[in-house]
């Protein structure tokens, strides 16, 4: 894309009625005036009045914060896990400081419409007393990093956050990546994120502190990291210098090498001009298996790294022991309590293991990408603001770097050497962890789809690709393995509604629809969808893969449904070693031959 087109591009982006940043900055205020900022169990016990102010003594102390992630099938579970993860990890003598509250999607959502759209994991905060008993049920400090700023119901569910002590609150990365289920209203979603980000502003003296998890969002996305560095940078304006509130960057979830991670820590204080109060170093979720025992080990090597980084450069990142079964499902309490018990004996390795360390790879991995970095953000604002920006009004930013996409922010600003073999025509300065997974992905499974028999049956065949929620690499990798195969991809990306895809469907006449799903919804969706086709009279075969399982009442974790789906007659493939090149090959003969098992 070169200017002229990327112009045209902001020019339509822009075609629509925007208020200004400035005409709603004075209501947030006003709003901020009347919110009393919560105490919760936590802040009474340490005797503080803010998580920053907790993370800050931690520096001062040298102590590690430790960072469970908790989201049960229902508020009384979750509860209950709270509960039990505190009595079980004090009994050895530890704490957990703080825990993330992972809610269901629909949270995102004005209350009035939660009750519409399919329920996923996570847990529903429905009462003024589900809201205050998050703070009160342990001495373990809420954090609320998912579906809260950055979505419709933003400015409610911030409000009802900071009245229960939750002073981090998020997830603004999630604004430009994820969307709510059946909501299309990016006007409004941006003018509500806008206002909550500015009560966070307002409350900034009293330790509020605005979560954004750059791999949550287009950092997950992006092929370079020195692209994610920029990003981190334009966030870092937006929030600070726009709107007044103090932000707080996480990462980790989707970098695995060591240098990096250490790395990123180093870069992010340095673009944060050496005043960096992180939220969390996130879990190695990327190299996670389905072997329990591998896991482990994984874990006991990212913990090692991680705390030592903050050992030799403390900016309040908790860190995140992840529970061994993360992959397949979501964790239960006691798994979550397991792992937080091993995480503290990591720690007292890491401070043996500390001074004797040599991290100048990871330092010279953050000069690279905050060098790279800046210029990034330069140059992201300087074309934003020839093609028609404002870019000191808020409303307006966020709006457009949305809609824009991170693929063409990438290609756009991206400072990698002009390579068009690369998929966003640019060499990577240093390709994120999850770019070179995704590429050995691709060369893993292409024998799958390189036979002489497979590239016959797909040439020109016209298929339909959609993931339900923000994991999208599963989508990415297969969409390059059937292009490269010859089949004509069209892809919905990311948090595609059934609508959509059927709507996708009747306009573009698709051979075969792939739908990717993750987040506890795979029954309700594919329910949705095979009533949405039949209403349109649209009969080509669907196949479903990703984690096939379903949010279930009264149970606390999510229920495998393949078989469900299987009676639906659509196609459950959860794997790609699952056969999903010959079940694409017998469906597109179109003989009606049985799938095989």
């Amino acid at each position: 894309m070169n200017f002229s087109e990327f112009s045209l591009k902001i020019e339509k982006i822009l075609d629509v009625d925007l208020p200004s940043g400035s005409s709603i900055t004075g209501e947030s205020h006003k709003i901020a005036g009347n919110i009393k900022i919560g105490r919760t169990a936590f802040m009474d016990e340490m005797g503080v009045d803010s998580e920053l102010e907790y993370k800050k003594q931690c520096i001062k102390d040298n102590q590690i914060m430790f960072h469970a992630h908790i989201g049960l099938n229902s508020w009384e579970a979750t509860a209950e896990a709270f509960t039990y993860l505190n009595k079980a990890v004090r009994s050895c003598g530890n704490i957990v400081d703080r825990a993330g509250i992972c809610l269901d999607r629909r949270m995102g959502l004005p209350e009035e419409y939660r009750d519409k759209i399919p329920a996923e994991t996570g847990p529903m905060l429905e009462t003024e007393s589900d809201w205050m008993s998050a703070g009160r049920i342990a001495p373990i400090q809420p954090h609320m990093g998912d579906f809260m700023i950055g979505f419709p119901a933003s400015v409610e569910n911030t409000i009802n956050a900071l009245k229960a002590g939750v002073t981090t609150i998020g997830n603004l990365s999630q604004f430009f990546s994820h969307e709510v289920p059946m909501w299309q209203d990016t006007v409004s979603t941006t003018v509500e994120t806008v206002k909550a980000i500015s009560i966070m502003g307002a409350l900034r003296e009293q330790g509020t502190l605005m979560h954004s998890y750059l791999e949550d969002g287009y950092g997950a996305l992006f092929c370079d990291c020195a692209t994610t560095a920029g990003w981190a940078y334009l966030e870092r304006y937006i929030v600070e210098d726009l709107l007044g509130a103090k932000l707080a960057h996480c990462i980790g979830g989707l970098t695995t090498d060591p240098v990096k991670r250490s790395g990123w820590v180093f870069a992010l204080n340095e673009i944060h001009n050496r005043q960096c109060i992180g939220s969390m170093v996130y879990g190695d979720t990327l190299s996670f298996k389905e072997n329990f025992d591998i896991n482990r080990g994984l874990v006991g090597e990212y913990l090692l790294w991680d705390i030592m980084t903050q050992l030799q450069c403390p900016t309040g990142h908790a860190v995140q022991p992840l529970p061994v079964t993360e992959a397949l499902r979501v964790p239960s309490a006691e798994e979550i309590a397991e792992v937080q018990i091993f995480g503290r004996r990591v720690e007292e390795t890491a401070r043996r293991l500390k001074p004797h360390m040599d991290f100048s790879d990871a330092y010279a991995f953050s000069d690279k990408i905050v060098a790279a970095g800046k210029m990034i953000f330069s140059n992201a604002l300087a074309g934003l603001e020839e093609a028609g920006v404002n870019i000191e009004d808020p409303i307006q930013l966020l709006y457009v770097l949305k809609k824009l996409g991170p693929a063409q922010f990438e290609e756009m600003f991206g400072t990698g050497r002009l390579n068009s073999v690369y998929s966003r025509g640019r060499e990577p300065v240093i390709p994120t962890d999850v770019f070179e997974l995704s590429q050995a992905y691709v060369e893993k499974y292409r024998i799958l789809f390189s036979s002489t028999n497979s590239k016959r049956l797909l040439h020109d065949r016209r298929i339909l690709i959609a993931s339900t929620d923000v994991h999208e690499h599963g989508i990415m990798v297969i969409h390059q393995l059937l292009a490269e195969a010859g089949a004509e991809m069209i892809n919905l990306g990311a948090e595609t509604n059934p609508d959509q895809v059927v709507a996708a469907a009747r306009d573009k006449n698709p051979e075969a629809i792939l739908i990717s799903t993750h987040n506890g919804m795979a029954l309700d969706y594919a329910r949705c969808l095979k009533d949405e086709m039949a209403q349109q009279g649209i009969k080509i075969p669907v196949v479903m893969g990703g984690i096939l399982n379903q949010k279930v009442e009264n149970q606390a974790l999510p229920v495998d449904v393949s078989n469900n789906i299987k009676e639906l007659d659509f196609h459950p493939c959860p794997r790609l070693e699952n056969n999903l090149g010959s079940l694409l090959e017998y469906r597109l003969r179109g003989k009606g031959i049985d799938v095989p098992d």
